[in-house]
């Protein structure tokens, strides 16, 4: 079963998703200033497609990475800032490093078709779906 969907709309007894906890644990931390540092992302079902919003605001596009492997669509990104201001012999110097990844299972999606852009610090991902595949009956034989 395809697992993406928006945490307002979750319902725990359609959908297993064995990183609820965790999710859980990173929305109480993120509440006290001390969270996991990701981003946020918003899925929006366009009926034959899922589509991926995921708010990278600052990053370069050859920063970004997505992958998918083995029915899991993973998202990473890095950025290395650093800057040096010289001014009436005072020095100025940040520096900020960073890392950030989700993943989501895409177990439901045609992996070979999803398309990506990056425009104005949002990555938007095409995912769309795999028809329904419906049981066909057999038959057996007695004997």
């Amino acid at each position: 079963m395809f697992g993406l969907t928006t945490r307002n709309n979750w319902n725990r007894d359609l959908f297993f998703d064995p990183f609820r906890e965790l999710d859980e644990m990173e929305r109480a931390l993120r509440g006290t200033g001390r969270g996991f540092g990701g981003f946020r992302t918003d899925i929006i079902d366009d009926g034959d497609q899922y589509r991926l919003e995921a708010d990278l605001p600052g990053f370069r596009k050859e920063d970004i990475h997505v992958d998918v492997n083995d029915g899991r669509l993973t998202i990473s990104a890095t950025r290395n800032n650093e800057s040096e201001e010289k001014k009436d012999g005072y020095v100025h110097r940040e520096r900020s490093y960073g890392s950030f990844t989700r993943s989501f299972d895409v177990s439901g999606i045609d992996e070979d078709a999803i398309k990506a852009r990056y425009a104005d610090g949002v990555l938007t991902l095409e995912l769309p779906k795999k028809p329904e595949e419906k049981p066909q009956p057999k038959r057996i034989e007695l004997v």
